[in-house]
């Protein structure tokens, strides 16, 4: 009795939380390793906390070494043709299934998430959660730094997910768009003391990414979340604009509404905050 519950459990989770199939639970890991010879593993969290334990063959790459040093704008990505040479060298092709995790806060891996989808890699997955659950599933953890052969990573963008300043601009005074704000209500209203900030993108509506969250980080049931955005004017006939600071935390958004939702016009303002308050006024 208890094996079928347990069974009926993980369809469940499997139901709620893959509707694309690109969130993966530690136990579909665990069999994707099994049957899929093709695999590269992502750890997307800091290198200290990587050399202290990682799932086994995974290659780190913090979400921090993606970004452009020779911009006065904080966390904008690199070219393409760069990002490109780093996954390449890491030996991470776009042909790969590709598999991203953190240490839990969902941050990171669906940076990275975004970032790779962006690059045309088409099998990008988030493995969801964190250790105590990959631990249940036996994952084998280990501080072995493995070593692949560089290759090829052949970029084919997808500029669908993709907003840079000019399209943000655009969709402000654009009635079938509507952007939004992954931030904390302080930063929103421009009061936060933790991390400064004066206020909005014009017409953004608030959703802090960690409302799409349990009180363990992990992601809300899909019925939860639809009730959660529908509320804040989030349809999946507009084009959603997403932001936090460095839009970060919009990748948390992104996956719930491209995965869990299924939503197919959603975008990453790269520029974020950090962006727009460097070239225009913002609302409080």
């Amino acid at each position: 009795m208890k094996s079928i519950l347990s069974l009926l459990i993980s369809l469940f989770l499997v139901q709620v939380l893959t509707g694309q199939n690109d969130i993966i639970t530690a136990a579909e890991f665990a069999k994707l390793q099994k049957t899929d010879k093709n695999i590269r593993i992502i750890d997307a969290d800091k290198a200290s906390n990587y050399k202290k334990t990682h799932l086994k063959n995974a290659i780190n790459i913090p979400h921090t070494t993606l970004y452009r040093e020779d911009n006065e704008i904080e966390g904008i990505i690199k070219s393409p043709a760069a990002l490109a040479n780093i996954f390449g060298s890491k030996g991470i092709s776009e042909t790969n299934t590709i598999i991203v995790y953190d240490g839990g806060s969902q941050k990171y891996s669906t940076r990275l998430y975004w970032i790779l989808k962006y690059l045309g890699a088409q099998n990008v997955k988030v493995l969801h959660k964190d250790l105590n659950e990959w631990k249940k599933a036996r994952l084998l953890l280990t501080q072995t730094v493995p070593g692949f052969k560089k290759t090829v990573f052949n970029v084919n963008l997808n500029k669908s997910i993709y907003s840079d300043l000019n399209n943000v601009v655009d969709a402000v005074t654009d009635n079938n768009a509507i952007i939004v704000d992954a931030r904390t209500p302080a930063e929103y209203n421009g009061t936060s003391t933790d991390k400064p900030s004066e206020g909005h993108i014009p017409g953004a509506v608030n959703l802090p990414y960690t409302e799409l969250l349990t009180s363990t980080n992990a992601f809300k049931t899909k019925a939860e979340i639809e009730k959660i955005v529908s509320a804040k004017g989030i349809t999946p006939d507009k084009t959603v604009y997403l932001y936090c600071r460095t839009s970060v935390r919009a990748g948390v958004i992104f996956l719930a509404l491209k995965n869990i939702l299924g939503y197919n016009k959603i975008k990453v303002y790269d520029g974020a905050y950090a962006e727009w308050s460097y070239n225009y006024e913002l609302e409080k």
